[in-house]
């Protein structure tokens, strides 16, 4: 077996990489392989290369070397070098001679040149070995557009794979994979994913778009995925999958995003990132950054940037650097703080996080969406804003589309100012960005569906199979389409590996396929979803051919026929037939024959020379079958008429012969007879009673034989002549035929021949062999964590063979897929299974085997479930001596077991003796004890043992011997720290106090307050032999004061004082009177409360009520003077005030008020107008919009407008060429708020020429013209 998770050895040393040559040069191609010897191929886009004029080949050693002679563009392409099952593919790129020609950098990337944004980077695949003979999307060739040049995908669906690509921030990438569309009868599904779980096609926006199109020419899809302003974040693996009715295939790559950093800039954040432990140039990932050293180095070798500063980065004089880092966010504080020169960072966040940021009220919106919601998969959403405006108008947009009401999926609700989006039914693809649009305003939120967990429906089966066979796992999961992964000895598969995986998904079931197994396929293979996972183990044999039945020895007569047949364990296995060592031809008269797992030789008419060594060769195995025919020959002796009868068959001696048949077969015993005349025929089978009878003395025995005992045999007449068992007799033989041999036929058989001449007399025992059969269940013993012992018992009947072997079966308990266990047959009655799962309940069962075949099952086992004992129990300590007893405690084990703990045993043994005794009967399921009853001054060792549903595990022992003897110890109180203060309480709360101490033996305790013994049934002491508690039902005021404790053990003394303080409400304060009135105001003051309540006053509340109303209202609260003003009183009203006091219990009960209400009195009040001083607002006109030039039309009306300011209102005349227009009719005149327009009623080219406005008044004089041009249309 292969370790978990280690592949193969690659077979290659040094493998050959891509590279760039000009075209017409020579390209060079080496690689070098482990061993010497080893069979190297070359292909060019899956085709093996020969050497020719073209291409050269050459082998020295370990040495191989491709040579691509007068490079043209044609032979740009992807190419691929093949060791055994490792295979390494590389690109070859043609540039023009008057490039420079440079070869691919290999594994250290030298510094890139900083591209220009929006660039992207070109991808260049490096070479990549894949074990198994296939490689993976990694090793592909770089896409080139409409495919020239590109390989085809050999194995899965892609005829172009995405290549990995490098972008700067703020640029744009593309990429693309292109699908055959020749066989597909409906387009392919493809999905785009970041990372392994997050689909792209919920994320198209203004970062992402996704673009397909089918070119029906050459019949292939194109699919792109184009990422425009690319930003950092979006760097890291993405996977592409393509997916049909009955295909699936796959592809990752990634992508690179440099931060684009100008030659002139410093930036200050690079001199603290850790450096990288490889070197080389600087990649983001979204993974995690290279693990390294600060380095703060670059700081000190950039001093030449203390000459004067760019422009761009010095910092205006007027601006407020405070204000613009709290405007600004925290990922710009570093930049911020180099461009104003700030060096004390650390005191610049502190300021920062003092600052409170502004933020901007919204006009639109009363109550926005939260920032993020998460909902579980088929669940309802609702997304709720509020409004400033109720009759605002409201879209929602998803991903920046707006929702369109369709269906049930969205409803949307209004109630009030109250806005409403459900979301009915969520699934993965409304996981998304949601925004609720008002006006110029939006507000924004992100969507989160939570997939329910993926439970396994139906789990792994276990499998055992040969050697190159097909192995396929399939495993049931609850959600149809679910995402899973599948393991291998805990290492995930995935299909850029290797393609000796091939992942199916079928609705809710997940297919794992692996072609032609090898070795290294055995292991443990595991589907996990979010819910769970399953488990299953795959065994791999070498391939070994089983006979279930070998080819026999036969004797026939002439002209019978012969029949060979054997039976192995494969059904597809071929073989030749031999004779006499040599290949036998079918004829006519030899027939071959391959039926399932028998192979058959017939040979009809046997001749003398059909007698010969016959042998079975099957092809692929060192095996062969062998057996003799032998050609029985028939005797003839003349004899003259009144010939006696004759049984003509070589039975040396008259004795019989035994003829073995297989059960199942066609039994044919063919006698030759002779006899003159045709004697008579008589068949007969020896029939025993089934009894023993005493059988008489012989005549010549002597007198003690009669106590011997003989069966007891009847003879049965067999005469039938059709059916199962016949007899048919000719002249010269007899045949007798039983079809389909049973145990029944077993027997000794008698051939009489008769006639007037003599007789003869014939014994044929006939021996029917059989499968045995089955064996009774077997029984399991000795289960450990993955193994257990497997006992059975012979077959009843072994079919009249020797058993050979067994062989042993396993399968899981809820599962229908029975597993071999061994290839090789097992020799005794038990045998050890191992390699099982802990927790699993399995059931065996076994099969009887001998030289005819394998038995039928036995019934399976009990079930039973593998599980190991648990290891010790951790941290056995002894907690405490007594002249009698010892506590023990301990911590439960490492390792339980999969059926959990049925508990604990404790023992113990004296010093120096070996024999443990229990310490209770049973087991305990505490992790601690306290053993009894032991003898005073022993020394003994305690063990403990944690059991289960395997038995006990190892034990653990005390590291030295435990004298049961009372220590000396001297008393301690250990007083908590809360009650090392004082102690509060309020009145009628109940007080206990837990006061733990040490000291042994059990030492005297003494509560006493204030120096006096405490006395009264409402405070009870309570003490045990590690504490003392002192609790008083429900407390008053009088239990307040200093309590004290003291332990003592004989002349040992230690003490404790604890303060107890009962509290309660305080009094209301005294003395509450009014001291003065003026205006709306009134002075109060008041004396302390006379009982404070025991504890501290907090503060007093103020109330007033009007006289009218008595409706109190709270003016002061948590005041902490005895006198205060209460203002804002209303005119001619009568008040009262009253006055609580506050402790940490709370407000008095009642309050201290005022006896007589205040009165406020209503003052005389005269009123003085203000005098205001008078302002001129006189202006003189002014044309703040003057007249334009203007173009018209003939016959259209016309307009001239300006806008004048003046105070007083300014006089307005228009005058054309000089002359007044107020009295002419044709032109009309306007005035409003000071726009002054004149209208021109169908202009004729007369109209035309220079127009003046005046605005005349008290303070001056203005005016503006403009030219006026009336066209006459063509």
């Amino acid at each position: 077996m292969p370790e978990p998770g280690k592949k193969p050895g690659s077979a290659f040393s040094k493998k050959p990489r891509s590279a760039e040559v000009a075209a017409g040069s020579p390209a060079v191609f080496e690689a070098e392989t482990e061993r010497a010897g080893v069979k190297v191929r070359w292909q060019r886009g899956g085709s093996d290369i020969s050497a020719s004029d073209k291409f050269g080949l050459a082998a020295e050693g370990t040495r191989h070397t491709l040579t691509v002679r007068d490079v043209r563009p044609a032979d740009q392409g992807s190419y691929a070098v093949i060791a055994g099952s490792s295979k390494v593919k590389f690109d070859l790129k043609v540039i023009e001679a008057a490039e420079k020609v440079e070869p691919v950098p290999g594994p250290a990337p030298a510094p890139a040149a900083p591209e220009a944004p929006g660039v992207p980077g070109e991808a260049v695949a490096s070479a990549t070995e894949v074990e198994g003979g296939s490689s993976g999307p990694e090793g592909s060739s770089s896409a080139v557009p409409n495919g020239h040049g590109a390989a085809d995908d050999p194995i899965g669906l892609f005829v172009t794979r995405p290549q990995d690509g490098e972008v700067t921030v703020g640029g744009s990438i593309t990429f693309s994979a292109q699908v055959a569309g020749a066989s597909l009868l409906k387009p392919p599904m493809v999905k785009w994913f970041k990372g392994k779980w997050v689909d792209l096609s919920s994320k198209v926006g203004q970062h992402l778009q996704l673009h397909d199109s089918y070119d029906r020419a050459s019949k292939i899809y194109l699919f792109e995925l184009h990422i425009s302003d690319a930003q950092a974040t979006f760097a890291g693996g993405y996977r592409c999958e393509v997916s049909t009715k009955d295909k699936f295939d796959s592809c990752n790559f990634n992508l690179t995003v440099h931060e684009a950093i100008g030659p002139g800039d410093l930036d200050l954040r690079s001199a603290f990132r850790r450096t990288s432990l490889a070197g080389g140039g600087r990649r983001i990932s979204d993974s995690h950054e290279d693990a390294g050293i600060l380095d703060f180095s670059s700081l000190l070798k950039k001093s030449s940037f203390r000459t004067p500063r760019d422009s761009k980065l010095e910092a205006p004089a007027e601006e407020d650097v405070w204000e613009i880092l709290r405007q600004a966010p925290a990922s710009e504080y570093e930049r911020i703080a180099f461009q104003h020169g700030v060096t004390d960072l650390r005191g610049m966040l502190k300021r920062l996080k003092g600052m409170k940021r502004d933020e901007k009220k919204s006009t639109a919106f009363q109550k926005k969406l939260e920032p993020a919601y998460q909902v579980s998969k088929g669940h309802k959403i609702r997304l709720s804003v509020e409004l400033a405006d109720p009759d605002a108008e409201v879209k929602w947009l998803k991903n920046g589309q707006e929702i369109q009401m369709s269906g049930s999926k969205y409803i949307f609700e209004s109630n009030g100012a109250k806005r409403t989006l459900t979301i009915s039914q969520c699934s993965l693809a409304d996981d998304a960005a949601y925004q609720c649009v008002v006006g110029g305003e939006k507000c924004s939120t992100e969507l989160f569906v939570k997939e329910p967990p993926v439970l396994i429906t139906r789990p792994l089966e276990d499998q055992l199979v040969m050697v190159g066979q097909r192995v396929e796992f399939e495993c049931e999961v609850s959600e149809e389409g679910a995402q899973v992964k599948w393991l291998k000895d805990g290492v995930e598969l995935t299909r850029e590996e290797t393609f000796k995986y091939r992942f199916k998904k079928d609705g809710q079931k997940h297919h794992l396929i692996i072609n032609e197994v090898t070795l290294e396929d055995a292991g443990h293979y595991a589907l996990r979803t979010s819910g769970g996972q399953a488990l299953a183990e795959l065994i791999v044999q070498e391939k070994k051919l089983e006979v279930y039945q070998s080819i026999a020895d036969l004797t026939v007569g002439a002209k019978d026929q012969a029949v060979f047949k054997c039976e192995v364990s494969d059904e597809n296995v071929r073989g030749v037939w031999l004779k006499n060592g040599k290949e036998l031809v079918p004829d006519s008269r030899i027939k071959v024959s391959h039926i399932g797992r028998v192979h058959k030789l017939t040979i009809d008419d046997v001749t003398p020379a059909d007698e010969a060594d016959y042998s079975f060769v099957p092809e692929g195995f060192a095996c062969n079958l062998s057996a003799k025919l032998h050609f029985m020959e028939v005797k003839i002796d003349f004899v003259p008429r009144q010939e006696p009868p004759k049984i003509h068959l070589d039975c040396p001696g008259r004795t019989s012969d035994t003829i073995v048949v297989v059960a199942g077969n066609k039994l044919r015993l063919d006698v030759p007879i002779s006899g003159d005349p045709a004697p008579t025929v008589i068949w007969q089978k020896t029939v025993t009673q089934g009894k023993k009878a005493p059988a008489g003395p012989a005549p010549d025995a002597s007198g003690d034989a009669g106590a011997s005992e003989e069966w007891v045999f009847d003879k049965k007449l067999l005469c039938e002549t059709e059916g199962r068992v016949r007899v048919e007799t000719t002249k010269d033989r007899s045949i007798f035929t039983v079809e389909g041999a049973e145990k029944e036929d077993e027997g000794v058989y008698t051939v009489t021949v008769k006639n007037p001449v003599g007789e003869d007399q014939v014994n044929l025992t006939v021996k029917v062999i059989d499968v045995p059969d089955a064996p009774a269940a077997p029984k399991i013993s000795n289960v450990g964590e993955d193994s257990c012992t497997v006992h059975w018992e012979p077959p009843a009947y072994d079919g009249g063979q020797p058993v050979l072997g067994y062989i042993l079966e396993r399968k899981k308990k809820k599962s229908y897929r029975w597993m071999r266990l061994n290839f090789d047959l097992l020799r005794e009655l038990r045998h050890e299974a191992r390699r099982m799962i802990e927790g699993v309940v399995y059931e065996m069962r076994v099969y009887a085997v001998n030289a005819i075949g394998m038995s039928r099952p036995s019934p399976a086992s009990q079930p039973f479930m593998p599980v190991g004992p648990p290891s010790e129990p951790t941290h056995l300590a002894v907690e405490d001596v007594s002249d009698t007893t010892v506590s023990l405690k301990w911590r439960p084990p490492e390792r339980e077991g999969a059926g959990g703990l049925d508990g604990y045993s404790v023992e113990y043994c004296q010093e120096g003796c070996s024999e443990w005794v229990p310490a209770l009967q049973g087991l305990t399921e505490r992790t601690s004890m306290l053993v009894k009853d032991l003898p005073t001054g022993a020394r003994l060792l305690f063990r403990v043992r944690a059991h289960n549903v395997a038995g006990p595990g190892a034990p653990v022992t005390t590291k030295e011997p435990v004298t049961v003897q009372e220590i000396l110890q001297r008393p301690r109180l250990q007083l908590p720290r809360h009650l090392r203060q004082t102690i509060q309480r309020r009145v009628g709360e109940p007080v206990n106090l837990l006061i733990p101490f040490q000291g042994k033996p059990r030492p005297q305790v003494t509560w006493t307050k204030e120096g006096q013994p405490l006395a009264g049934e409402e405070v009870s002491i309570r003490n045990s032999s590690t504490d003392t508690i002192l609790f008083i039902r429900a407390a008053r005021r009088t239990h307040s004061g200093t309590y004290q404790v003291a332990l003592r053990i004989e002349n040992m003394e230690d003490k404790a004082t604890l303060v107890l303080q009962i509290i309660d409400k305080p009094s209301p304060p005294v003395d509450i009177r009014v001291t003065e009135t003026w205006g709306f105001n009134v002075a109060l003051e008041w004396k302390p409360p006379q009982d404070d309540g025991n504890t501290e006053i907090l503060g007093y509340t103020v109330q007033k009520a009007d006289k009218k109303t008595m409706e109190w209202f709270t003016v002061l609260e948590h005041y902490r003077r005895t006198h205060c003003v209460v203002s804002e009183l209303i005119i001619g009203n009568g008040y009262y005030f009253r006055v609580f006091s506050h402790n940490m219990v709370g407000p008095s009960d009642s309050a201290a008020t005022t006896k007589e209400p205040v009165f406020i009195p209503r003052p005389g009040i005269t009123y003085e107008p203000p005098n205001y001083k008078a302002l001129d607002f006189s202006e003189a006109p002014s044309f703040t919009h003057p007249l334009v030039n203007r173009s018209v039309i003939a016959g259209y009306n016309a307009t001239l407008c300006c806008a004048v300011r003046g105070s007083p209102k300014p006089k307005v005349s228009w005058f054309k060429n000089g002359l007044d227009l107020g009295e002419d009719a044709r032109f009309r005149m306007f005035s409003k708020q000071g726009v002054l327009t004149l209208e021109i009623r169908k202009p004729c080219p007369f109209d035309g020429g220079v127009y003046i406005c005046r605005a005349t008044n008290l303070q001056g004089e203005a005016q503006c013209e403009c030219r006026l041009e009336v066209r006459v249309p063509q």
